[in-house]
């Protein structure tokens, strides 16, 4: 209804970036929205943060702090204002959510909406569709398979990122293709932040890998590839953990950044270490957004 214009899209005072897939799962869209957080600030543009805030209590529109609950906000906002640097509001209505956010910080001359591809609502200037080593699937909409949308939505975007071993689907529209590499090699602990390691400190040591996200197998291919013995516990994305989820026996244990804006509520017998990840795009994801916004020819 969108589409054919009998519902109205509303257009915002600033540019809008969508992030989003049209499959059902994470795909790597929240290291990918901090990346484009970041490399814009460190272009001269001062950018905002709008998202649903996924399996977060609160029904209301309301800015996310670094010190927020993620039962109330959600678990990925308060990663995103922790590593994005810039503002971050949550609600159903994305619309709602960057009026409010633009109120509050009338400063920010950009929006990126997080997972917001089918949130036609909201009046976009450019549109990124993420995938991983998943692809399609079966190919199949939900809820046989896992596509949002048709594959054919993917003639509308401006941009592709594939996400590590991810190829591009197919058939692939003439659309712009970016390679999006997640690295980190060096773990923090869970309360003591400034105090670091590397996987060659764990030798020996019984361990335990905790993921709750859309593809915990990443994770743990990521542990395997950096040489380290472990036992590895799967949670379903957005997992709320509890004590009995976490009653292992051994010397500590390893996650993401996400679930650690969940574990570190936790009062656990093992000390918990966190894998925090950045995102290399090539070619220049960001300078690709900025040209699409001043109407330039793409690079």
């Amino acid at each position: 209804m969108y589409r054919h214009g009998v519902l109205k899209r509303q257009r915002l005072p600033v540019p809008v970036v969508v992030v989003g897939n049209i499959t059902a799962g994470g795909t790597g869209k929240t290291p990918l929205v901090i990346y484009l957080a970041q490399a814009l600030r460190a272009r001269g543009r001062r950018p905002g943060i709008v998202s649903r805030g996924y399996r977060g209590e609160s029904s209301r529109v309301m800015e996310v702090s670094a010190t927020s609950d993620p039962a109330e906000v959600g678990d990925e906002p308060l990663l995103l204002v922790r590593r994005g640097g810039c503002p971050v509001f949550v609600g159903r209505n994305r619309v709602a959510a960057a009026c409010a956010l633009l109120e509050t910080h009338p400063e920010c001359d950009l929006i990126i909406a997080d997972d917001g591809l089918q949130h036609y609502h909201l009046e976009r200037d450019v549109e990124i569709a993420t995938f991983d080593e998943r692809g399609v699937m079966n190919g199949w909409p939900l809820p046989a398979g896992p596509l949002r949308e048709p594959i054919s939505r993917l003639t509308q975007v401006d941009a592709v990122v594939l996400n590590g071993d991810a190829v591009s689907p197919e058939p692939m529209p003439a659309t712009a293709v970016f390679a999006m590499r997640l690295l980190g090699e060096s773990f923090y602990r869970i309360d003591d932040t400034s105090t670091a390691c590397n996987g060659a400190d764990f030798a020996g040591r019984k361990l335990h890998a905790v993921a709750g996200i859309g593809s915990p197998q990443r994770f743990f291919d990521r542990l395997t590839g950096m040489g380290l013995d472990f036992s590895g516990h799967p949670f379903a994305d957005h997992h709320d953990f509890s004590l009995e989820d976490l009653a292992f026996v051994g010397d500590a244990i390893l996650t993401t950044e996400k679930d650690a804006v969940k574990l570190a509520r936790l009062s656990l017998s093992l000390p918990v270490w966190v894998l925090p990840v950045t995102a290399e795009l090539s070619p220049d994801l960001a300078e690709f957004v900025l040209e699409k916004l001043d109407g330039l020819a793409s690079a």
